[in-house]
């Protein structure tokens, strides 16, 4: 989560869609496109998965083919990365961890075992 908030800023995300990521589903900030996406997102990384046929033509409503297997490849490189990281406990480097204190511990982000 931290690396992926510090991301979302050096794309020029603005600090309050960044605070607003929480309640994407009801916030003004974010377009149709970016509320499918980010619900395929959750049910794409949740154990099992959880995209249904009816979220992904909602989806297709909005985004291109490609621009789905972009998505996917994305959701499961962060998938890949969290598992990973979180496995062998890597330690977060200062940035990230600054970007996180900032922004997403007011959500319940934790430093937990990835400080060094």
């Amino acid at each position: 989560m931290a690396h992926n908030a510090g991301g979302a800023l050096q794309q020029k995300v603005a600090d309050a869609k960044l605070a607003a990521v929480w309640t994407f589903k009801t916030s003004p900030l974010f377009s149709d496109a970016e509320r499918v996406a980010l619900e395929f997102a959750i049910a794409a990384a949740a154990q099992p998965n959880a995209v249904t046929d009816e979220l992904f033509e909602r989806m297709k409503q909005h985004w291109s083919e490609n621009q789905i297997v972009e998505i996917v490849s994305v959701i499961s490189f962060f998938g890949f990365m969290n598992r990973y990281n979180d496995t062998l406990a890597t330690p977060l480097e200062d940035e990230p961890i600054a970007v996180a204190e900032k922004h997403i511990a007011v959500q319940g982000w934790e430093l937990g075992k990835h400080g060094r």
